[in-house]
């Protein structure tokens, strides 16, 4: 059995995202597998290495240890552009320059990350001299989704879930200011890490239809997930850095026990206010 954590350095890490790696750790170790740290910092100038830096020493004060050599996304962006020129090859990818203004406006329906895409760009004669310049990527899903087949996938806690990629419309896989989005470059990633459990918060339960999806199209070894609860304020909103949610770096500099702070997380014993949320976005 091998899980992960995967933070992006674009911000402090807060009790929500220690909340995730205990349970990712503490999984891997209760069933003898190994637990990996990967860095998500392909996310253009927001990705700051002093961040990243600063989560490995969270980590550790939490006294969390893991497997092998930390991973970095930025080391791995010949495989994301292999992946989208294969899925280039099969025509399942087209440029799209329609800016997010346009698109909420053009957009009759939501999806899970919001408006989505009406399809703007989708079977238009392609210049390469100027549509090409600063585009993305979609994925067109109605072709993909009837290439791949019927799908399914299992997680842990939800049960076995019948794949429904449908409902995010054509994703971007390929971003103007990035190599590759979540998407692609979380699948590809646990792929060639190995990860045979993909263990993460609750507001990804429903991308994981995408990425089973995505499996299908690039030929991957499926994971079972494990899509565990948020830790939420009093309105109902995961904590988050920019509304208050103190760092761990601050918590760690101010002197506090990092294993203590562990094993209250474990025990659910929660500041006054925060609490778990077991809702699970997608899911029957």
């Amino acid at each position: 059995m091998r899980t992960r954590f995967a933070p992006s350095p674009n911000g402090s890490l807060h009790l929500g995202h220690a909340y995730a790696a205990v349970v990712a750790h503490d999984l891997a170790r209760a069933r003898g597998g190994e637990f990996l740290l990967r860095v998500e910092d392909i996310d253009g100038t927001r990705s700051r290495p002093e961040l990243a830096e600063e989560h490995l020493a969270d980590l550790a004060w939490l006294g969390l240890a893991w497997n092998g050599p930390v991973v970095r996304q930025s080391e791995r962006l010949a495989s994301y552009a292999a992946a989208g020129e294969r899925l280039k090859a099969l025509g399942l990818l087209y440029p799209c320059r329609c800016t997010r203004a346009e698109i909420a406006a053009a957009a009759t329906a939501q999806g899970p990350d919001g408006a989505l895409y009406p399809g703007t760009c989708r079977g238009r004669e392609v210049d390469p001299a100027k549509d090409l310049v600063g585009a993305a990527w979609r994925l067109d899903m109605a072709k993909a989704a009837a290439l791949a087949g019927p799908l399914a996938w299992v997680d842990e806690i939800a049960g076995p879930q019948i794949a429904t990629p449908e409902i995010f419309g054509d994703v971007v896989l390929l971003r103007k200011e990035a190599p590759a989005s979540y998407h692609l470059a979380a699948t590809l990633d646990d792929a060639a890490d190995g990860v045979t459990l993909v263990t993460r918060g609750a507001d990804l339960f429903a991308a994981s239809h995408v990425h089973r999806l995505l499996q299908a199209l690039l030929d991957l070894p499926v994971p079972a997930w494990h899509h565990h609860g948020l830790l939420v304020e009093p309105d109902g909103r995961k904590l988050a850095k920019r509304r208050g949610s103190p760092s761990l770096a601050d918590r760690r500099r101010a002197g506090e026990d990092g294993a203590a702070v562990a094993d209250r997380l474990r025990a659910h014993r929660f500041p006054a206010g925060i609490s778990l949320s077991q809702s699970l976005d997608g899911a029957p």
